[in-house]
């Protein structure tokens, strides 16, 4: 198949050029951050990764509307996503430039990095596969069908946002990071569970390979019978579309991409949209044009997030944008409880009515949209909706994928509460049943 022409625009030539803290002092003199701002991105990012590029800053900011502009908030860490101790502590040791305060600094940001529980909903205890009685790295099975692959050359993206829930993937210990340098293992696992169907090659974001890396990684996949679909996990389509149209490799991707369809398998580009400004630029729309030529599917997801998407207008936008494009609209998740949650967290019935007032606004083809989800220990948790019995209010609740498949669809109930923003928030109604109960109520809700 003949792929379509990439059309020629100064956006499309630019060369990828991603910025950290340490030039945070030329993205201030270029667009004009006040000083404030600039020192507290210099701040939470001793925490917190931080990182841009150049397509970024110059296509997708409103540098007019900063620190208010929603996507000035997803990029650029922000006061509050610490503690106000913490921030003062982290202020204090910043001062001096002697060994032993160095020392301090780091002893410091790593006890907040660990109150931050920076491997939520039991990734290391409960997600980590085994073979011959030894961990596999650099993999998760959560799910029956679904086997997460993580590249260790995919173990970064194009940007960070601000509200990762792998952000610890960025940062800190790499004995804890979730990488594998090779499919050798994958495959090998892949092949004594034939109950697994799905790959999830996830990150970081797959997509800042070079193609050949990610040959490599996604070739080895096909030589399994019973993998018959392939995902890709990506945030690259909003903040780097040129992975796809101007890159030296983009069309060599594209090729890749066809392979897999070739063999018969579903080949998927799930595609990380947040904001609807993310799908204005005609480079991202090409993006999506081009994936979808070969074969593709693309769908899209995104948590909602306070100060960035909390409103149904904006996610109205967005799932009309994404099915304007020929994406399909998958899931609005719920924040996870890591990193600054608190910053970022909306209520649960706050979610339930932006969820529902948006959703009506679409039409058919774009209601395959589900939410909102939390993606707890348990699984997948949807929240349906509210209900009002006499004087009694419910969250209306159901898995919509589990560790225990027997738990998927069923209906429970729990408490209403106007502030709860996560699961183990909830107190659960009695006659929850109690195999329901008892996986919802394991340990490693916050560990």
């Amino acid at each position: 198949m003949a792929l379509p022409a990439p059309a020629s625009t100064p956006a499309e030539a630019e060369r990828f050029r991603a910025y950290g803290p340490r030039q945070i002092d030329e993205i201030a003199t270029r667009f004009g951050l006040p000083a404030d701002i600039r020192e507290t991105v210099r701040l939470v990012s001793q925490v917190l990764p931080f990182r841009v590029n150049e397509y970024v800053l110059t296509h997708l900011i409103d540098w007019q509307r900063v620190p208010d502009d929603p996507i000035f908030q997803l990029l650029f860490p922000q006061q509050g996503m610490l503690s106000s101790e913490d921030e003062k502590r982290l202020a204090v040791l910043m001062e001096p430039n002697d060994s032993t305060a160095k020392a301090e600094l780091r002893e410091a940001v790593r006890g907040i990095r660990a109150r931050l529980n920076p491997h939520p909903s039991g990734q290391l205890q409960l997600n980590v596969p085994t073979q011959g009685g030894s961990e596999l790295p650099g993999m998760q099975h959560k799910y029956r069908e679904t086997v997460l692959a993580f590249p260790a050359q995919g173990q970064t993206c194009h940007a960070y946002c601000t509200y990762c829930f792998r952000w610890a993937q960025f940062i800190g210990d790499a004995d804890l990071r979730f990488s594998a340098a090779g499919p050798e293992n994958l495959v090998r696992y892949l092949k004594a569970h034939p109950e697994v169907n799905d790959v999830l090659i996830t990150g970081g974001d797959p997509l800042i390979m070079s193609t050949e890396r990610l040959r490599r990684h996604v070739e080895p996949l096909l030589e399994v019978e019973s993998v018959r679909t392939i995902r890709i996990g990506t945030k690259s389509v909003a903040y780097w579309p040129q992975r796809y149209v101007g890159d030296d490799d983009a069309d060599e991707l594209l090729r890749l991409f066809e392979r897999v369809r070739v063999t018969g398998r579903n080949l998927a580009v799930m595609a990380h949209f947040s904001h609807p400004r993310e799908l204005e630029p005609e480079l991202a729309r090409e993006a999506v044009a081009r994936i979808r030529s070969t074969g593709t599917l693309v769908y899209c997801q995104a948590p909602l997030i306070a100060r960035i998407n909390d409103d149904a207008r904006t996610w109205s936008d967005l799932w009309r944008a994404e099915l304007a494009v020929g994406a399909v609209p998958y899931y609005m998740f719920v924040e996870r409880d890591t990193g600054p949650h608190e910053y970022f967290k909306v209520p649960l019935a706050d979610a339930i009515s932006i969820f529902q007032t948006a959703y009506r606004t679409l039409p058919g083809l774009a209601r395959t949209v589900r939410g909102p989800v939390m993606s707890a220990t348990v699984g997948k948790i949807v929240v349906d909706g509210i209900e009002q019995t006499g004087d009694s209010r419910h969250f209306q609740l159901r898995l919509l994928q589990a560790r225990d498949p027997s738990l998927v669809g069923r209906p429970f109930r729990a408490k209403y509460s106007d502030s709860a923003a996560w699961i183990d928030e909830l107190e659960l109604d009695p006659e929850v049943p109690d195999d329901i109960a008892a996986a919802i109520q394991t340990p490693f809700n916050r560990s």
